[in-house]
């Protein structure tokens, strides 16, 4: 991986794109320029072309030396990419669970169209898709007209183009305009659905207008940013002070260090060079939760932890063809594949005595000691009795036990 990084890092120092879209754009203006003068006096056509001919060979030689440099560049790192990606069979699909399931990852990209807001080209997909229903329908006669559902009927394009470019307006606002406004107004809005998922959205914009208005430029001195901040204080906070009494005290109690701010106990909140992403990121999670949906593209990690998970089942499956064996286990992969904390969704429990993942069948209890074994291996220790715990002295009934939710 080193020599790809290496290559990538030559390849966008030689890359002079930019410098020889400045070269076209010179030539292209001495050629008008050269057709205007010979349109106003053609008398003038030799002595211009002439001039024309070293300006016009200098910067096509230029653009070349260029377009060389960036295709030898590229060769090195298409050559270091096919090192370290060797040309190998992708697992076998006989048994792939989505070859029959086409609604499914149509509207599976369909949705993350949508998401990332793009809206003209989600637009133009679920039109051929329902096209090609159509044509596929007409050809099979009705009888199978009944059984195709309709892509456009399980993804709500109108309503969800409508949210998602509702967020996507919000953002950019509070992105590139830093302005909050937006996002307060669709976090009050939306104040009870908010509260019952116990989120503290609103607060968190609100406090980070209060910053922003503090360091907000002003003509005077920053009293009148400290005045600013204050009067917005007086008319926003007093409705979340039962609840966040002590934040809304922190950012009043550091108006007393106003001169020397950045040497006050509360520097990271009016100092935090991240609170602009993090509050985006808030927002947008909250904003998708409400609509029921993950702030990620399920396509886009699904896709991530499946390219993650490739080189681990390439060499499985490699492994597997030479020994002459099959997978064994059903509904779940037959080695771990380690992935990053943020693509862990759902907690899971492994028994310590059977080393079994605990299902609904054989769900994890904990026994009054507070150790925790699945059902089935308490069954198996106990037999129906009083019997000692595995991990500790203390003894107890199985009827004793208490089914853990997870």
């Amino acid at each position: 991986m080193d020599l790809v990084h290496k290559e990538h890092e030559r390849l966008s120092k030689k890359l002079k794109g930019a410098q020889s879209l400045k070269n076209v754009q010179s030539t292209i203006d001495m050629l008008q320029s050269a057709r205007d003068t010979i349109a106003a006096d053609p008398n003038q056509a030799a002595v211009t072309l002439a001039k024309l001919q070293n300006p016009v060979k200098a910067s096509f030689e230029s653009l070349n030396d260029n377009l060389k440099e960036t295709h030898s560049g590229l060769n090195k790192y298409t050559k270091s990419l096919d090192k370290l990606f060797k040309d190998r069979p992708l697992p076998s699909t006989e048994l792939d669970a989505l070859s029959k399931q086409e609604n499914l990852i149509n509207r599976a990209i369909a949705m993350h169209l949508l998401r990332e807001g793009q809206f003209s080209v989600a637009a133009t997909f679920l039109s051929e898709i329902s096209e090609q229903k159509a044509m596929s329908d007409s050809d099979s006669g009705p009888s199978t007209s009944d059984n195709t559902t309709n892509l456009l009927d399980e993804v709500p394009s109108d309503e969800i183009r409508r949210q998602f470019s509702s967020m996507y307006y919000i953002l950019h606002e509070l992105k590139e305009k830093k302005n909050l406004l937006p996002a307060i107004q669709w976090s009050r809005e939306n104040r009870e659905a908010l509260e019952s998922r116990g989120s503290n959205l609103e607060f968190e914009l609100c406090r980070l207008q209060f910053v922003w208005l503090f360091h907000g430029e002003s003509d005077d001195q920053s009293i009148r940013n400290w005045k600013a901040a204050i009067d917005y204080a007086r008319v926003e906070f007093h409705t979340f002070i039962p609840r966040y009494l002590r934040e809304v005290q922190q950012l009043m109690g550091a108006m007393a260090f106003t001169p020397n701010l950045r040497g006050s106990p509360y520097a990271n909140i009016f100092n935090n060079a991240s609170s602009w992403d993090d509050v985006a990121q808030f927002f947008t999670r909250e904003f998708c939760s409400l609509l029921g949906l993950s702030a990620d593209s399920p396509l886009y990690v699904a896709a991530t932890a499946g390219a993650i998970a490739l080189p681990t089942l390439l060499k499985l499956q490699t492994i597997m063809k030479s020994k002459h064996t099959e997978w064994t286990s059903e509904n779940e992969l037959p080695v771990e594949i380690p992935l990053p904390p943020s693509y862990l969704f759902h907690s899971i429990f492994v028994c310590p005595v059977s080393k079994e993942q605990a299902t609904d069948e054989n769900p994890p209890m904990m026994m009054p000691c507070g150790h925790v074994i699945a059902d089935e291996s308490l069954r198996r220790l106990s037999k129906g009795n009083r019997f000692k715990c595995p991990y500790c002295p203390n003894e107890s009934h199985p009827r004793d036990a208490r089914k853990v939710f997870l």
